[in-house]
Formats: C-alpha cells, structure tokens, sequence
C-alpha cells in the first residue's frame, strides 16, 4: 500500500540528488556537449544523465534502506527509467527550446541568452536554465510518485 512519508521521503531524496548530479557529477565537457546534434552531442548526454542515475538511484536505496521506504523493485525502477528518460529528452536542449516555442515561452528562453552578433557572457541564471530546471523537478515528483505507488 502506497504511502505519503515514501513519496516525500523520495521526493526530497531526489531533488537534492538532483542538484548534485547535473552540477557537481556532470562534466564540463558534457555539458558544454550534449545538445549538438550529432553522435558526439547524444554520447555526451547519455553519459551526463548516466552518471547523475547513478546519483539519483544511489540516493533512493539509501534512502530505502535507512528509513525501511514502502518501496517495489517495480517502483525503484520505473522512477529511475521516468527521470533518466525525461532529463536526456530536456538536456539535448533543442527539444526543450522547440516545447518552450510551441508553449508560447520562446521569450522566456531567451531571457538571458548572448545576444545575436555580440559578446555576451552566457550565465546560468538564463530562462533557457529556469525552464530546464522547472522541468526536470516536475518530472523527479512523477519519479517520486512512480516510486512511491508501484
């Protein structure tokens, strides 16, 4: 029987697990890589959303086994495949800019970005990076959920 301490339990697990893997466990090579689109950009964000699995799985076992989660291999696993499938699909960033587009939120996305022709610094306080961010939260609360009920 799903319970509500397993799902905030994996919730809170997961969203630190996930500051740490995509800034601290991920390369600057990835991620000055993974959205080209070509063998070496798909190469590099699978091994960025590898090595942060690695992080987030490891995150939830702990948590498993030191608090005795209400958790099924079925659960464990169906979050992990829902947060490594869903943060590739946004970190290739080209499909996050295309949904932003469809959405309405181009502007958004852009907020922040180098300007056309100039030389403008890229920072990580950009809409392109709050969009990313608010996307893969939402999708680490499906993974919590996933987690917690199957």
């Amino acid at each position: 029987m799903p319970d509500i301490g397993t799902f905030a339990g994996v919730a809170v697990g997961l969203l630190i697990a996930h500051q740490v893997g995509d800034h601290w466990v991920q390369s600057g090579h990835q991620a000055a890589t993974k959205d080209r689109r070509d063998h070496a950009g798909r190469i590099a964000c699978a091994r960025h959303v590898a090595s942060y699995t690695v992080v987030t799985a490891s995150t939830v076992l702990a948590l498993w086994g030191a608090f005795q989660l209400n958790i099924t291999w079925q659960g464990f696993a169906a979050g992990q495949v829902m947060s490594a499938v869903t943060h590739y699909w946004a970190d290739r960033r080209f499909t996050l800019a295309r949904l932003a587009a469809l959405a309405g939120l181009a502007p958004f996305y852009a907020l922040g970005a180098p300007r056309e022709g100039r030389d403008d610094n890229p920072l990580l306080g950009t809409g392109a990076y709050a969009l990313d961010q608010s996307w893969h939260w939402a999708w680490l609360g499906v993974a919590a959920f996933l987690t917690a009920v199957l």
